[in-house]
C-alpha cells in the first residue's frame, strides 16, 4: 500500500449546490506527516489525497477501512452523520480514521460518535481547496483509534 504525499491543486466546490470541501493541502500535509495515511475513505478522483481512495461509486460507507490510516473529508450534508458513524465504528475494528469535519457540536451525531474521538478544534476558518475566501463555519479534526483495553486494577 503507498503512502500519502500529493501536491495537488484542486478546485473547491464552493456552493450551497455541492457538500463537497476539498481539504486544504499545507492542513493535509500537516497530518499526513503525523499520520501516514494508507487510504482516503471519501474521495473523487480530482480531490483525492491518497493514492488508493474510495470514490463514490465505490461506496466507501460499504467498504471495510480496517485495519488502515484513513483520511476522511466526508461531504458535509446530511449524509455526514453516517460517515462519522462508519468512521467510528471503523475504529473499533482497527482502523484509525482522521476525520476533518465541520464543527457541529449540536448534532447528534457530534454527541453520539465525534465526542467518543480525540478532538482538535481548528482556530479560525480553513480556505478549502484553493477558494479566496474561508469557510462560513468552523472545522475540528477528529481521531477515531482503536483503545487498548487496561487491565484491571492498572
Amino acid at each position: 500500500m503507498t503512502g500519502c504525499s500529493v501536491a495537488m491543486t484542486q478546485s473547491v466546490h464552493f456552493s450551497s449546490a455541492t457538500n463537497e470541501w476539498a481539504t486544504p493541502q499545507a492542513l493535509f500535509d500537516k497530518l499526513n506527516t503525523t499520520w501516514q495515511f494508507d487510504i482516503d475513505v471519501c474521495a473523487t478522483p480530482e480531490n483525492a489525497k491518497c493514492s488508493r481512495y474510495f470514490t463514490q461509486a465505490d461506496d466507501g460507507l460499504s467498504q471495510p477501512w480496517a485495519p488502515y490510516t484513513c483520511w476522511m473529508n466526508p461531504p458535509y450534508g446530511r449524509a455526514i452523520k453516517h460517515w462519522i458513524k462508519k468512521a467510528y465504528e471503523e475504529s473499533l475494528q482497527g482502523a484509525t480514521v482522521v476525520c476533518l469535519i465541520p464543527s457541529r457540536t449540536d448534532t447528534a451525531y457530534w454527541h453520539d460518535y465525534v465526542m467518543k474521538g480525540d478532538i482538535e478544534f481548528i482556530r479560525g476558518r480553513l480556505k478549502f481547496g484553493d477558494a479566496k475566501n474561508s469557510a462560513p463555519f468552523p472545522s475540528a479534526i477528529v481521531v477515531f483509534r482503536r483503545s487498548l483495553s487496561l487491565p484491571d486494577g492498572v
